[in-house]
């Protein structure tokens, strides 16, 4: 009898149609092998899931809910196999000052930043406090969403102007700018699976650059380092996955200025899109997206 699988995707964030392409992708390469079944996260879906009874749980949610320990912890309380990271890795990943904070403590290099509450700092202040810390350009950010949505670089002239885009949001991470060369590193439960460079047309890789076939990133694999550097990369990327205790794949984001590498953030669930980073690293060291697809399955669990 073929294993129940049930693909979880659509989702209430941003990242919304994403999920949806990551699932679409997911359920074409599995449907052959494996009982699948499509699921989106609506108030219904747990009804569905208890009604289709599967085996595992692919989640390819991204985004709040999907990649922050929300649903994980429904997965948990039913005794739900499911995929990728549980719960506190899950939360803890998603949210960029409390992974920044531990990547610092464990020495691993991530640019400078300050966290912004509008209910507790003024506008002035705070421009006060980057000139006094970081120094313009800053980038700004959303502390708990994915993708690279509502990511501006801001010089002091448009700063507020585009922090007024980020008002709906408790929190904004105000990070130091790092310029240099965009370099994503998968892990692979504890394998350094491999690595790619990007280099997009636009000012940085954002969500269009990420998913628009029109913004044209570059994509560059193998990368052009030196093997010790190449190692170096893979090590804080196997390393940061340790700390934040993350289970499945991971893909972590750096930049590489000044023979220095940078971390920016962890991502707990990365796409599975046709444009997406970890097939096509996967893919580049001989490993095929079902291969992929398979080993993520084969490693999900409860109680993570």
């Amino acid at each position: 009898m073929k294993k129940k699988i049930l693909i979880l995707g659509g989702g209430l964030s941003k990242e919304r149609l994403i999920s949806l392409e990551t699932s679409k992708q997911v359920k074409n390469a599995l449907k052959k092998k494996y009982k699948v079944k499509m699921c989106d996260l609506d108030k219904n879906f747990l009804f569905k899931v208890q009604k289709f009874k599967p085996n595992i749980i692919f989640n390819a949610l991204h985004g709040r809910f999907g990649e922050d320990g929300y649903v994980q912890s429904i997965f948990e309380n039913q005794k739900i196999r499911y995929t990728h990271s549980g719960v506190l890795s899950s939360a803890i990943a998603m949210d960029k000052i409390l992974s920044k904070e531990i990547f610092i403590k464990n020495n691993i290099l991530t640019p400078d930043f300050i966290k912004y509450d509008s209910k507790k700092i003024s506008k002035k202040r705070i421009i006060k406090k980057i000139e006094k810390t970081l120094n313009f350009p800053v980038v700004i950010k959303p502390v708990s969403e994915g993708s690279s949505v509502d990511v501006f670089i801001c010089i002091k002239k448009n700063f507020i102007k585009n922090l007024n885009k980020l008002i709906k949001y408790k929190e904004v991470l105000i990070e130091q700018y790092i310029g240099g060369r965009e370099i994503q590193v998968a892990i692979l439960g504890e394998k350094k699976l491999g690595a790619i460079e990007l280099r997009p047309k636009r000012k940085f890789y954002d969500y269009k650059a990420k998913y628009s076939t029109k913004a044209k990133t570059e994509h560059l694999i193998p990368v052009d380092l030196p093997p010790k550097k190449m190692n170096k990369v893979l090590g804080i990327a196997l390393k940061a996955h340790r700390l934040l205790k993350c289970r499945g794949v991971t893909r972590s984001d750096f930049k590489f200025y000044k023979n220095k590498f940078y971390l920016l953030e962890l991502n707990t669930q990365p796409g599975m899109t046709k444009l997406s980073l970890v097939p096509e690293i996967a893919a580049y060291n001989g490993m095929s997206f079902i291969q992929l697809l398979e080993w993520i399955l084969k490693d999900a669990s409860v109680n993570k």
